[in-house]
């Protein structure tokens, strides 16, 4: 074998390795991927029960509704469609009706959105991109031109 074939068959093997060692990566990483939705994503898409996903958009004003406890349901909307979600734990601070939200967790088979954390944000500055594309389609946009 001549010298210029090691070299090659060597960076032949070096990228087999690394090209199995991101499929192995790719692959462990395939149920801990999560998405991100807004509410008239959830409807157009077609997003099934038991899907683990990151909902966003605005907190319906008049929708907050606290239960026993620390539950606590209320809508969010991208001002075309409402999601309702249904919370047990402590809300953050800056959590209120007409502000930005985003909440992880679960489509539920009745439609509803049972979150496991819920993200609160002050102003539309510091929103997620996805949830701020959102806004600017539906045309509520208050932030600062582009993000881009």
């Amino acid at each position: 074998m001549t010298r210029k074939q090691r070299r090659l068959t060597l960076i032949g093997a070096a990228l087999s390795v690394i090209a199995l060692a991101l499929g192995l990566v790719l692959f462990a990483m395939r149920d801990t991927i999560v998405f991100f939705h807004g509410p008239t994503d959830i409807a157009e898409k077609g997003v099934r029960p038991g899907t683990r996903f990151r909902l966003g958009g605005l907190v319906k004003e008049g929708s907050v509704v606290r239960g026993e406890g620390q539950s606590v349901r209320f809508e969010v909307t991208d001002t075309n469609r409402s999601v309702l979600v249904r919370y047990t734990g402590l809300l953050p601070d800056l959590f209120r009706e007409g502000q930005g939200v985003v909440a992880e967790g679960v489509l539920e088979p009745s439609g509803d959105f049972r979150a496991d954390s819920v993200l609160a944000k002050h102003d539309e500055t510091y929103m997620p991109r996805e949830v701020a594309d959102t806004l600017k389609k539906q045309g509520v946009w208050q932030g600062e031109g582009s993000r881009r």
